[in-house]
């Protein structure tokens, strides 16, 4: 009996997903707990195993499609279960052709020219839909930018317009025209300018203003569809800059003695340490003392985390993703430095799960790694802080009222003003420094 496979909920809150490719064709066995497709949500790439033992009867998607969570993802069966093809009938000989009356005569069997002559009422059209294979996805795509789908060729099997079809229509057609625009009349620009130097009262009235429009497309634009990574950072950043008041502040720290105790860990153990190591090892003593940081808000109520999951944001051709070191208290530095180049490797190839993508509780982004100084950091949605570190750089420096030169490091660290304020930033900052100016501090506990 064939059994239908939906898709499942592989992540925290997914709601769809797009086939990458397909590792069972249809027609072939397939093993129960056999990698039967790999789809890529909103962070990864997932390979998710046949639930069944059989004859995959029928994909629920080609290859570039989207599906929703629930949908048919696989149709699973016995052999006698594959659709049969019928086969291409052979055209008729001229001697089986039969004679052609004089008069009209009722059509019966294959319609032939001769139906031309009939008068007959004319059938209703069908619905227009009905006669076009395209998952709800791609008629919601069509039907968004104004695509007839009974327009377009349909590339699947059996002739099932997928979403590359739709796309490659939007691509060719471009964006709709836009409206003619009318001109508003309003005062001259010195006028208004004149205004809001001076400070009079009125300032400039609902009547003078003139919104800004975006510059209008031409012909020599490019355009390019986000992919569905960068459509989730964008989301998600919007998210957390519209809802959690940040603040940002900015130190320079004397890391002569971090980066001399990264290169004899370095030579004593013949393996990189990633400087997010030491980081982290650093992070770890100022979250015990100020757990404010290792927080979310639930509410009314404020979550302060056990677990110390450690994010950290990592620089891949899709765009910046933060893989997740998990309870990162436990761990030595040699073994953060192997999940460090682990999960960065991982999150490159697109080859970690949704748990390692998930869930991190204080957030470590290295923008020294590009050459990066100081910035603005943006929090993750769901925490409240995040310490980013620049490239250490030769400066001088003040020892003891006397000039010299040092690595000088600058950090950026951004939180969440709802939970934070600023005398506890600032203490949580002069720890950190410290621990990273002596690292034998953090390495004795």
């Amino acid at each position: 009996m064939a059994r239908e496979f939906r898709l499942p909920d592989i992540g925290e809150g997914l709601t769809e997903a797009e086939i990458v490719r397909w590792l069972v064709a249809e027609g072939e066995y397939v093993t129960a707990d056999q990698p039967l497709v790999e789809v890529e949500t909103d962070k990864a790439v997932v390979e998710i195993p046949s639930p069944y033992a059989g004859i995959v009867i029928a994909h629920g998607g080609n290859e570039g499609e989207v599906i929703e969570v629930g949908e048919v993802l696989v149709t699973i069966g016995e052999p006698d279960e594959m659709p049969s093809v019928p086969a291409e009938p052979e055209p008729p000989s001229a001697e089986d052709q039969p004679p052609a009356p004089s008069d009209p005569e009722p059509i019966v069997g294959t319609l032939s020219e001769r139906a031309e002559v009939l008068s007959a009422p004319s059938p209703a059209p069908s619905a227009a839909p009905a006669a076009v294979q395209a998952l709800p996805i791609v008629r919601k795509l069509a039907r968004e930018n104004g695509i007839d789908l009974e327009t377009v060729t349909g590339t699947g099997p059996g002739g099932r317009i997928t979403r590359s079809d739709v796309e490659a229509v939007i691509g060719v057609a471009g964006p709709e025209p836009a409206p003619e625009a009318h001109p508003v009349p309003h005062p001259p620009v010195h006028h208004a300018v004149s205004d809001v130097a001076v400070g009079a009262g009125h300032g400039i009235s609902d009547e003078d203003f003139i919104p800004p429009e975006p510059a209008q497309p031409t012909g020599d634009d490019e355009r390019r569809r986000m992919s569905r990574v960068r459509r989730t950072i964008s989301a998600n950043m919007s998210k957390s800059w519209a809802e959690i008041p940040h603040v940002t502040t900015f130190e320079d720290v004397d890391a002569t003695r971090l980066l001399e105790v990264r290169k004899a860990l370095r030579e004593r153990h013949g393996v990189k340490i990633p400087l997010e190591a030491l980081v982290i090892k650093a992070v770890l003593p100022a979250i015990d003392e100020y757990p404010e940081f290792n927080s979310s808000i639930d509410g009314d109520d404020l979550l302060l985390h056990s677990g110390r999951h450690i994010g950290i944001a990592v620089d891949t051709p899709e765009g910046l993703m933060v893989a997740v070191i998990r309870d990162a208290g436990q761990k030595t530095v040699l073994e953060l430095a192997a999940e460090v180049r682990r999960l960065g490797e991982g999150a490159k190839d697109r080859s970690l799960g949704p748990a390692e993508l998930t869930g991190q509780t204080f957030t470590v982004s290295n923008i020294g790694a590009v050459g990066g100084g100081h910035g603005t950091p943006i929090v993750p949605y769901g925490t409240v802080a995040i310490l980013s570190i620049g490239m250490a750089r030769l400066r001088p420096v003040v020892f003891d009222e006397d000039l010299g030169i040092a690595s000088v490091m600058p950090l950026s660290l951004s939180y969440d003003h709802r939970v934070i304020d600023g005398a506890v930033g600032r203490r949580f900052t002069a720890l950190l420094i410290e621990n990273l100016e002596e690292p034998a501090l953090f390495l004795a506990g």
